[in-house]
């Protein structure tokens, strides 16, 4: 379970660590300190491949990639999810406009403050623990997608199931040491910066499983392009 608490997490106005991570569509590494000084970028701080909520959620930023761009704001997603691994997934799944690294071990969560939450039978101490009596009661509501308000576990089985997606060995060890990874978007002006953000840790996991806008993102994305 992460060590840093709800108070560590980045708000804007503080100032963005450096992280270095593998590049996963193209060679090479790829450092936050690459934007500073050049550009704003929006980074998104995802679960691994394996959560299909997190699949969704970072194919919608790769989708407004050219609409940030054009503000000059340029774009990152970041997953939990082993280089191999997420090469051969992109390599069958293409977004083109898509710049992502690898972090199975988890450094940019953990500089960022996002917590690895830990599931529990029926204890909850949120953002740390979270009992599964709790999860079990969360309904996830994804109209077109599911054919009724789910619980988290049967919607990520029948998202996956609907996906085609099939665990590989990879996925199970980063689902079984990161599955209560909370996930965030942050948007960082040119000098590195946080000017604003989303993530699952406010209002005791009410957030869990949902994600900004795209009308958010981009309104988000002209005040710092402005």
């Amino acid at each position: 379970m992460s060590e840093h608490h709800v108070d560590g997490l980045l708000h804007p106005g503080d100032r963005a660590p450096n992280i270095v991570l593998d590049a996963i569509t193209r060679d090479g590494k790829i450092a936050l300190d690459d934007f500073r000084g050049h550009s704003p970028v929006l980074v998104g701080l995802f679960r691994g491949l394996h959560c299909p909520f997190c699949r969704r959620h970072l194919a919608t930023q790769a989708q407004l990639d050219p609409a940030l761009r054009e503000k000059g704001v340029e774009s990152l997603v970041v997953v939990n999810t082993p280089i191999e691994r997420a090469r051969l997934y992109f390599r069958y799944h293409p977004l083109p406009n898509l710049l992502a690294a690898s972090d199975p071990e988890r450094v940019s969560h953990r500089a960022f403050g996002l917590p690895n939450l830990e599931f529990t039978e029926n204890e909850s101490e949120w953002p740390h623990k979270m009992g599964m009596d709790a999860v079990m009661t969360m309904r996830i509501d994804m109209p077109g997608e599911l054919p009724e308000p789910m619980n988290p576990m049967a919607a990520a089985d029948l998202l996956n199931n609907k996906d085609g997606y099939e665990m590989t060995e990879a996925d199970e060890h980063m689902k079984a040491t990161g599955h209560g990874q909370l996930f965030g978007q942050f948007l960082l002006d040119r000098e590195g910066i946080v000017r604003w953000s989303f993530t699952e840790v406010p209002e005791e996991g009410r957030r869990m499983f949902g994600a900004p806008t795209p009308r958010e993102l981009m309104s988000a994305a002209s005040q710092v392009a402005g």
